[in-house]
């Protein structure tokens, strides 16, 4: 079933490459929505897209040697039916 989730995740997750990883991960599994640092060094992602392809998008961040995911706030929002790509902002 399609899904879009919106994440805002902490700890060592802006200068080590975690907006590629989520980019590079999204286009090979064919999901849509975004990925940007924020201010406060946490990164904001919005991703759409079969429910169990994010579910392995999220355990490859967690995976990567350089990310260190300490906090993750997670949010079921609504379908964007328009979406086509997966973007780093």
């Amino acid at each position: 079933m399609k899904k879009r989730k919106h994440f805002i995740f902490t700890g060592r997750v802006q200068g080590v490459g975690f907006r590629y990883k989520a980019y590079y991960i999204a286009n090979n599994r064919g999901l849509t929505g975004y990925v940007r640092n924020l201010y406060d060094g946490s990164v904001e992602m919005e991703v759409q897209g079969k429910d169990g392809d994010i579910d392995i998008m999220i355990k490859m961040l967690k995976e990567d040697r350089y990310i260190l995911i300490e906090g993750m706030e997670t949010r079921t929002m609504e379908i964007d039916e328009e979406e086509r790509y997966f973007v780093k902002k």
